[in-house]
């Protein structure tokens, strides 16, 4: 009889590690959701200011040209028509 209750003891013990570790585990994973969530959000904003910095670049590129530099005329030429074409269908459209 003693051997059997030994037998409970060490059933009880390894299941009271057991849950200690689950919990543990959980806590663990808990932590890593949160740092997950903070990495993709840092990601986000990262990817939006290179998204903003390439807006800038491109307007900077532009202007550039715009002012006399010829290594991108052919560029800004092709940008030029692109927005007449788009002022054209928007007139269109206000015509109708």
């Amino acid at each position: 009889m003693g051997e059997l209750v030994e037998i409970v003891d060490s059933l009880e013990n390894k299941v009271s590690k057991l849950l200690h570790k689950l919990e543990l585990l959980h806590k663990a994973n808990s932590k890593l959701k949160e740092e997950l969530n903070l990495a993709k959000e840092e990601n986000q904003l990262a990817q939006s200011a290179v998204l903003e910095w390439e807006e800038k670049y491109d307007s900077l590129k532009m202007a550039n040209t715009m002012l006399g530099s010829n290594t991108n005329k052919t560029e800004a030429k092709l940008k030029i028509n692109t927005l007449i074409r788009e002022l054209d269908v928007c007139i269109a459209k206000l015509a109708d």
